[in-house]
């Protein structure tokens, strides 16, 4: 999912996205468990190593999900006196879980691939294993298209992570089906395999993303150039804020954290300066909900000495 379209709805509230987080995990829980009873009988009546390969990824989705399920469950506990910033880089944590799964099967399928390259085995009822193919395609739309909904509403790195597996399942599931299909009308034992690998490199690319966004977020990497740039113009557009520097940001879980020093007149009284900095505030907190924001009120003009940041 883009950064474009994780803002094209708004988020929920926070009840809201916890009730969406869990009802995303446990439909992907049920999905890969169906999936991997059809794959199996499927794998074991045509001896496709396509087949197994989408049996294996279904069998990591499944890993995966009940990863999801119990990070999810624990990233959406609210803060505590051990855990004052909440507990949502679990979502990060499963995220790199679910890479490494990914990485560790990918590997093994690629080995497996390339030993039937070289030596091919004959698939065996190929309609069977296109049906059960063309029931997980449809299983698998719904799912995924459940689990966008979830992210956009409530921008969940773990689900984010997990709706990126089912998603690439619908490229395996029918690249298994051309296989088959290739196999039963012209007899090419050799695109069975090839396709293996096909899809072993693109479970390997998702692993890529989703341990990329996972860093990001355990890393606390800031916020992107025009979400930064959004609250720069929100603050600045209050007639009395004169500058504005330090500003710091980054996301745990669903929670955005966003903090900065509003430059007023020295002048002015600390009860004004508080009354400024409430309304800067609950202004970016409406364009970013959820957000938790710390204002530091400075006069215009005071010489400090602060960390020096690239754009701070």
């Amino acid at each position: 999912m883009t950064e474009p379209a994780a803002r094209a709805a708004p988020l929920a509230d926070a009840a809201a996205q916890t009730r969406l987080k869990k009802q995303a995990t446990i439909a992907s829980v049920v999905v890969a468990m169906l999936l991997i009873a059809a794959k199996l009988v499927a794998w074991l009546m045509t001896d496709s190593v396509a087949v197994l390969s989408s049996l294996v990824d279904s069998l990591l989705d499944a890993a995966a999900s009940v990863v999801t399920l119990i990070a999810v469950r624990y990233a959406v506990e609210p803060a505590d006196r051990e855990h004052r910033f909440g507990h949502g880089k679990a979502e990060a944590l499963a995220g790199l879980g679910q890479a490494a799964f990914i990485c560790g099967s990918g590997a093994l399928l690629l080995i497996e691939a390339i030993r039937r390259l070289f030596d091919p085995r004959a698939v065996r009822d190929e309609a069977i294993g296109i049906g059960v193919m063309v029931f997980s395609i449809v299983l698998t739309l719904v799912l995924v298209a459940f689990q966008r909904h979830v992210v956009r509403r409530t921008r969940s790195v773990a689900i984010e992570g997990d709706s990126l597996h089912y998603a690439g399942d619908l490229a395996l599931n029918g690249s298994v089906i051309v296989a088959l299909a290739a196999h039963a009308m012209w007899g090419w034992t050799w695109l069975d395999p090839l396709f293996a690998v096909g899809i072993v490199l693109w479970l390997l690319w998702n692993a890529r993303k989703v341990g990329a966004a996972s860093l990001d977020m355990l890393l606390d990497r800031e916020l992107p150039d025009d979400e930064r740039e959004n609250i720069r113009r929100i603050a600045l557009g209050h007639p009395e804020v004169r500058s504005l520097h330090d500003l710091r940001s980054r996301r745990s879980g669903a929670a955005t954290f966003i903090q900065f020093h509003l430059e007023m007149d020295p002048d002015m009284t600390l009860m004004r300066a508080h009354t400024i900095a409430d309304e800067v505030e609950d202004a970016i907190m409406a364009a970013f909900p959820n957000a938790e924001v710390i204002i530091h009120q400075d006069p215009e003009g005071l010489e400090e000495e602060h960390p020096v940041l690239a754009d701070g």
